[in-house]
């Protein structure tokens, strides 16, 4: 599991880790905006926009989640784009990405946290 990095800030709890089974996602709000919430096969989870930024639908926590080499990913469901679950990159069109949070399991309950990372 995932504890995020240090610092302080505010964190939304989402839901118990359980109720996100691997290689799935869930969407939750975080102040005012829409979260994906993923855990990979190795319990490791990861938070970024549920916006899809190519076309425009909050659709994220729908992808489908895989890897490339070592690189946790999620394609989206609308066209396939594979995007980086750890940095929010595109990995098939340059320039394009999409938010990522901080997220940390805390007494078996997932929490995002309120500020993006970028």
């Amino acid at each position: 599991m995932s504890e995020g990095h240090g610092g302080t800030r505010e964190w939304t709890a989402v839901c118990a880790y359980p109720r996100v089974e691997p290689e799935r996602g869930v969407a939750a709000l975080v102040g005012d905006e829409q979260v994906a919430v993923f855990r990979t096969h190795d319990g490791q989870l990861f938070a970024i926009g549920n916006r899809d930024p190519i076309g425009g639908a909050y659709v994220m926590s729908r992808g489908i989640v895989g890897s490339r080499g070592s690189t946790p990913t999620v394609a989206s469901p609308l066209h396939k784009q594979v995007y980086d679950l750890r940095t929010g990159e595109c990995l098939d069109e340059p320039g394009v990405a999409l938010p990522t949070y901080r997220i940390r399991c805390r007494d078996n309950v997932i929490e995002v946290g309120t500020r993006r990372e970028n």
